[in-house]
């Protein structure tokens, strides 16, 4: 499998990194090509990437915007696409992109596109924004297990203020990508990343100044975990603005004592 980061930046997009996006592939005949979250601006560096007509599906670990909220311009793409506009099908072989989600999601994305006609002399010609024309929703839960191709992605509930997901990525030879999506440090997120061959990890507070719980790791709590889990490596991310990368790294080295990278946008990692 290689990972590569879209988006890496936390809480928003930021002056260079977009928000939350991240894509995995495999390396076989028929690739497997899927997406963990698409927020805040990460479509356009997407599409720098990897044409999005390929995915074989999309994962997203929790339904705040800066992981999910570029959902609506894949949507606008997948739907006024001349090609899909006029039905023909993708490279995928079917107009559809699957979309493992938590319950609700649909909906949630519907509000966040639709906008109300007002006063439009011309509202009864617009469209009526049906997510189910360019996306096949299927709900995750804690404990769920889902087929995309060649991998296999479990869902662990973890604790965030929404309900979140840390997902467990598994090829067919075994090897294991873990992202933690947002969470703080709990036994569900030790759960999924055990003996992880690469642990994708959020650190978005910092220890003494960011006292809340139950909202996102600092560095030493996401090394922590990673030690605890036994994972071979650990990549920190969704590292907001006002959050020093290299406290968060120093956090984490104090806890855990596999290798340590920070992850940019474009960087690529193989497992």
């Amino acid at each position: 499998m290689r990972l590569t980061a879209i988006g890496t930046a936390g809480s928003f997009p930021g002056r260079g990194a977009l928000a939350s996006c991240y894509l995995i592939e495999t390396d076989e005949d028929t690739p497997t090509r899927i997406i963990l979250d698409l927020g805040s601006g990460a479509l356009s560096p997407l599409q720098e990437t990897i044409d999005t007509d390929r995915l074989s599906g999309i994962v997203l670990s929790h339904l705040h915007p800066d992981h999910c909220m570029d959902m609506t311009g894949l949507y606008v793409k997948h739907c006024f696409n001349p090609k899909y506009f006029n039905g023909d099908i993708s490279d995928t072989g079917t107009i559809r992109t699957p979309v493992f989600a938590p319950a609700g999601a649909k909906e949630r994305l519907f509000r966040a596109y639709y906008t109300d006609p007002g006063k439009s002399p011309v509202a009864n010609g617009g469209d009526d924004s049906d997510f189910d024309h360019a996306f096949e929703f299927t709900d995750i839960d804690h404990g769920s297990r889902h087929q995309i191709g060649s991998l296999t992605i479990e869902s662990f509930l973890v604790d965030h203020p929404v309900e979140a997901y840390a997902l467990r990525i598994t090829d067919a030879a075994g090897k294991v990508i873990t992202y933690s999506g947002d969470s703080d440090e709990c036994e569900n997120l030790v759960e999924a990343a055990k003996g992880a061959d690469l642990f994708l990890c959020e650190a978005a507070f910092q220890e003494d100044r960011d006292t809340a719980r139950g909202i996102h790791l600092t560095g030493k709590r996401a090394g922590r975990v990673a030690q605890y889990a036994e994972a071979s490596a650990l990549v920190l991310t969704h590292i907001p603005a006002w959050t020093d990368c290299s406290i968060v790294r120093g956090e984490a080295a104090g806890e855990y004592r596999g290798p340590i990278e920070l992850a940019k946008p474009g960087a690529t990692w193989t497992v």
